[in-house]
């Protein structure tokens, strides 16, 4: 027997799929991607996965709660400086890891994967493109919709990186992992000083 929505219903999915389907495409690819797929290579994966759905939980929250005025509580340069900062220190932590041969390497501990991941991805994104996207769309659908949707569709693009991480980049040398995603993070921490010079 075929399931009967009703207007609301069927409005109320209509906007979550909208959100799911445009926050997917703008985002895949995108550094936030590329960040959970570098952890996820150095880190078990479920805490990167759950840090990103976190901090993308909580901007997409914050977006359709405010609209596009969330960017606007921290000046841009403040924001921008942090996540250079960040990503630099990142950058470089990696780039002096040393392997030793004689000894097993330990993965950090869960909470610690998913409090790096929460905060790289929270800075990263926040004013983002993204999410001031689904400001936008929670200002003129339906917000938890908006929300809903927004929150899914960064969560798959997250998954589709971690599994990447764990699936390709995993397969290198120790290492090498840690030699990649250091220049990554570095670039990326030079990407955010050149945004921030252009800002002044």
């Amino acid at each position: 027997m075929p399931i009967l929505l009703t207007a609301d219903a069927a409005a109320w999915l209509s906007s979550a799929g909208a959100t799911y389907l445009l926050i997917a495409l703008a985002e895949f690819g995108d550094k936030s991607q590329l960040v959970c797929m570098t952890l996820a290579a150095r880190h078990r994966g479920l805490p990167v996965v759950l840090g990103a759905i976190a901090a993308f939980a909580v901007l997409n929250l914050l977006a359709v709660l405010f609209g596009a005025a969330v960017a606007a509580w921290l000046p841009e340069w403040v924001v921008t400086a942090a996540v250079a900062l960040l990503f630099a220190w990142f950058g470089i932590a990696a780039l002096r890891f040393e392997e030793d041969d004689d000894e097993e390497i330990e993965e950090k501990q869960g909470h610690g994967v998913f409090a790096t991941t929460f905060l790289m991805i929270f800075l990263a994104e926040f004013g983002d493109k993204t999410q001031i996207a689904v400001a936008g769309l929670g200002s003129t659908a339906d917000t938890a919709a908006t929300w809903v949707g927004g929150t899914l569709a960064l969560a798959t693009t997250s998954l589709l990186g971690v599994y990447a991480g764990r699936r390709l980049l995993n397969k290198l040398p120790l290492h090498w992992i840690h030699r990649v995603s250091g220049i990554f993070f570095l670039l990326l921490a030079l990407l955010a000083v050149l945004r921030l010079v252009g800002a002044f």
